[in-house]
């Protein structure tokens, strides 16, 4: 390890919880390049995007510590755990933010809904350079052996290149063979929304409860520069994400309608 490597500080997390498979596959990667302090949720906040925890006391629990790793879980959503690691439980601002493995993919709108891309983004907020990792697989016996070179390669660009300031980085890895992936791919967000369905239910009791189902509607499936696109064809997808979600092409005729 070179001496940039060990000076080097990477705060981890996810929204999967800490015991996730996807998280120890990402901190075994990550502790290739620098010393790594992971702050993890203690159970799946899959779906919390930037909730933060308003109501009841923050605990942070330590569970490990090493020349070459510290290992924290939070009873937070992954933003707090992003905001406590930053503001109380790092002796300085990271070098890097790194979230994942994500199980399943948070291409195209889930990146709204994502607990990881949210403690990316707010990574990003912190003017630290953030990335999230995602594997297309929801399986809990996700095979996250496939990310790890993609993870070397894209952590690797960003030791030769800053991101600029307001953005990030959204990663996702399709759930095949690592010797069919065609390659990296600098795409766009894929335009599209989640068709929300409820089933109704009863339990045991004969009470209803409703539980969300759905599926995602793509509403371009011919274009072949967006996220979806590269998922579907064996690609891993890069989308530069900012966090000004400012519609700056309808500035001017805002303007204009209201001017008048």
């Amino acid at each position: 390890m070179t001496l940039e490597q060990n000076d080097r500080l990477i705060l981890l997390t996810n929204d999967d919880g800490m015991y996730a498979a996807g998280l120890r596959a990402l901190t075994e990667v990550m502790e290739e390049f620098g010393k790594v302090v992971v702050v993890s949720t203690q159970e799946s906040m899959s779906g919390m995007s930037m909730a933060l925890t308003v109501k009841t006391p923050l605990r942070v629990k330590l569970l490990e510590e090493t020349d070459r790793r510290r290992v924290y879980t939070c009873n937070g959503t992954p933003t707090d755990s992003i905001k406590l690691a930053v503001n109380q439980l790092l002796e300085r601002k990271p070098d890097w933010v790194v979230a994942g493995i994500n199980h399943g993919a948070n291409a195209s709108v889930s990146v709204l809904y994502s607990g990881t891309m949210a403690a990316t983004i707010e990574g990003c907020l912190y003017g630290i350079d953030s990335v999230g990792f995602s594997l297309s697989d929801f399986s809990p016996t996700a095979d996250f052996s496939v990310c790890r070179e993609v993870i070397r390669t894209v952590m690797r660009k960003l030791t030769e290149m800053r991101l600029p300031e307001g953005i990030c980085l959204n990663v996702n890895i399709p759930s095949i063979p690592e010797n069919e992936i065609k390659g990296l791919l600098v795409c766009r967000q894929s335009k599209g929304n989640w068709k929300e369905e409820f089933e109704k239910r009863k339990d045991p009791m004969g009470r209803t409860y409703y539980w969300l189902t759905g599926f995602f509607h793509n509403h371009e499936p011919e274009a072949t520069d967006t996220d979806e696109w590269a998922l579907a064809n064996g690609y891993v997808s890069i989308v530069p994400v900012s966090v000004d979600m400012t519609a700056h092409s309808y500035l001017k005729t805002l303007k204009e309608g209201f001017n008048t």
